[in-house]
């Protein structure tokens, strides 16, 4: 067994040469001690001393894995040896083997740590016993030692001098690493602490070792050690004879939820810049870029669009200040071009080594772009432009897959945004069509009509032909007059109620019902209390649409009863009508349907719009009756 494998007095278990210190001064007892110990196994190498003095330089001197001494020595005892030694080598394994038995003194030695006590006399006949004794406690600490030796996390043991007893491989490996000790022949052992890394004083460690033997209970830190570079976990076991001391390097762990933890604060900064309402689509995106390049390490961002064969900086975050927004490039002098082309994200860490073709474009040539990250922003399935990053230095290690999604995320909220915007203007440009409509039918068709209304009025006034002539001129301009309100009804309906407010039921529907020709139709609203969210005067004409479709399409007498669904989700109108058949349900709210001659089709189409600006829908069932019962889902009711 070499040093290195000698490190602790008791590790040599199992490595060879197992070392027994035999103490006696009887010359021939000690050979024949010697002469028993060596036959009774291959491995043991006895060495005798015939003094206290000279036992304990052997010990120290040495790996011992086993002290055997007689009691009476030239200058002590068995047991002062015993004692000198225990606080050094807590768990070497010590038998008294002694001619001078007693009582008293086998306590003695069994109080100052012997591990056994063997009578000595006679000495031919207690050789086995001896021999047998020794073996068994070599072999309980060696198994001791095993089970140490085999941990995954490091130990050592310090008596309460703070000097090393114990270490086992992995608490070497580091713990000589700390001291900068690349000698693996160096002991360890016998040493304090302290003496071994000094740089360890005043530190986090230093603390919790002294706390826990003054306290005399477990601590545990985790901390990082500079000098190492390292992460620690400590656990410290105090006893009164010293400190069992566990500790696991769990710099890996640490680095991967730091780095967990700087996703975490980079997706969070990102979606506060996406939720910022009150911030204009440009800034966000530039906000983006900057977190983007942050997160990356890259020099530049940008948000291109392309028009034709140009490559338009949008958007741009250059250092250098050679790239403004606005710029305009080939396009095919870009890396841009591949992703675009592909529609995939393009991720190219070295551009001269992964990619040599693009090493060949101006941007590269000329503006050394040497990595890049970009994937292509798509609105309504036609590429926009792209969203990169890219940097004049390759990268030495790969684009990791959460630095790819999250240029992903952001690239894919821009194409939404740009996408959103896109229809929002298309619905505002539609929406300014309706309201030019809405004047023209309110202003250029209203003004002829009332003329020509005031005209048949003075027509009938003197006109005395057949009458069936005039009557069917009034109805015809009636008719017209209809249609515009619903047409300017329809114009309005769709618009969103941004603040909606309590509306009574009860006095909602007496308003709705008291402005059409019921024409003897009763209307039942059992809860008058109920309160509506929403926009009055459009809700009334909800109302008034669907009273409206009942009395117009039901017998005389039809009976109108209006409440709230069963689950509190919104209200239903129903009838005792003719109902609508289930095939027509569907396209009862289209425009133009009607059953009734005097019908503009546009009544149910409104009541549909209406609904939808409230964020609710409108659905066509069969009430009790087997009337129509139309059923509002998703209005606020209480």
């Amino acid at each position: 067994m070499n040093d290195a494998e000698a490190e602790n007095d008791s590790l040599g278990y199992g490595h060879g040469t197992r070392r027994v210190v035999y103490v006696d001064a009887d010359a021939d007892a000690a050979a024949a001690v010697g002469s028993a110990l060596t036959a009774s196994s291959d491995g043991i190498e006895v060495l005798t001393a015939g003094s206290v003095t000279e036992a304990f330089e052997l010990v120290v001197e040495h790996a011992v894995e086993c002290l055997v001494t007689e009691y009476t020595l030239p200058d002590g005892t068995g047991v002062d040896l015993l004692r000198s030694l225990r606080d050094r080598y807590p768990d070497m394994p010590v038998v008294v083997f002694t001619g001078d038995g007693s009582e008293a003194i086998a306590s003695d030695a069994i109080a100052a740590g012997a591990t056994e006590y063997v009578r000595k006399d006679p000495l031919d006949e207690q050789l086995a016993t001896l021999t047998d004794r020794v073996h068994t406690a070599m072999t309980e600490q060696s198994d001791r030692e095993a089970i140490l030796g085999r941990m995954t996390d490091a130990f050592f043991a310090l008596d309460e001098n703070w000097r090393f007893t114990y270490l086992n491989e992995r608490g070497r490996e580091i713990l000589r690493e700390a001291a900068d000790v690349t000698d693996a022949t160096s002991r360890l052992v016998g040493r304090r602490i302290w003496d071994v890394i000094p740089e360890i004083v005043d530190t986090e460690f230093y603390d919790i070792y002294h706390r826990a033997m003054e306290s005399q209970k477990p601590e545990s830190l985790e901390a990082y050690y500079d000098p190492l570079d390292t992460w620690f976990d400590v656990r410290a076991y105090p006893s009164e004879t010293g400190l069992s001391v566990y500790f696991r390097d769990v710099t890996t762990r640490r680095k991967r939820e730091d780095s967990l933890a700087e996703r975490e604060e980079i997706l969070t900064e990102m979606y506060r810049v996406i939720a910022e309402k009150e911030t204009p689509f440009g800034e966000k995106v530039e906000h983006l870029l900057e977190v983007g390049r942050d997160a990356l390490g890259t020099e530049f961002g940008a948000l291109s669009r392309v028009e034709g064969s140009d490559y338009v900086f949008e958007a741009v975050i250059d250092p250098t200040g050679r790239t403004q927004t606005g710029d305009v490039v080939p396009l095919g002098s870009t890396n841009c071009e591949r992703a675009i082309v592909e529609r995939e994200t393009l991720v190219i860490e070295d551009i001269a080594a992964d990619a040599p073709e693009l090493a060949e474009r101006s941007g590269f040539t000329e503006m050394g772009i040497a990595c890049y990250v970009g994937m292509p922003v798509v609105v309504d399935d036609e590429v926009y432009g792209t969203f990169c990053f890219y940097d004049r230095n390759p990268r030495h290690e790969a684009f990791a897959d959460w630095e790819v999604t999250l240029v992903e995320l952001m690239g894919n909220w821009i194409s939404y945004e740009l996408e959103r915007e896109r229809r929002e203007r298309e619905l505002t440009r539609e929406r300014n069509r309706l309201d030019d409509f809405a004047s023209v039918v309110s202003h250029d068709l209203r003004n002829p009509l009332t003329v020509a209304t005031g005209h048949l009025e003075l027509l009938t006034e003197a006109y005395d032909g057949d009458p069936d002539h005039v009557v069917g001129m009034e109805r015809a301009l009636t008719r017209m007059d209809t249609l515009i309100d619903d047409v300017l009804a329809l114009a309005r309906s769709g618009n969103q109620v941004v603040e909606p407010s309590d509306v009574e039921l009860g006095p909602l529907c007496e308003q709705a019902w008291a402005v059409i020709e019921n024409d003897g139709a009763t209307l039942t609203v059992p809860d008058q209390t109920v309160t509506v969210s929403g926009d009055d005067s459009r809700l009334r004409q909800l109302f008034e649409n669907l009273f409206r479709n009942s009395v117009e399409h039901g017998d005389p007498g039809v009976t109108v009863r209006v409440g709230t669904l069963s689950n509190g989700s919104g209200l239903y109108v129903a009838d005792d009508g003719p109902g609508i058949p289930v095939d027509e349900r569907e396209s009862a709210f289209e425009s133009g349907y009607t059953t009734s001659g005097d019908g503009t089709g546009l009544g149910l189409r409104i009541v549909e719009e209406i609904a939808e600006a409230h964020g609710a829908r409108v659905t066509i069932t069969e009430s009790e009756s087997g009337g129509a019962r139309f059923e509002i889902h998703g209005l606020d009711v209480e």
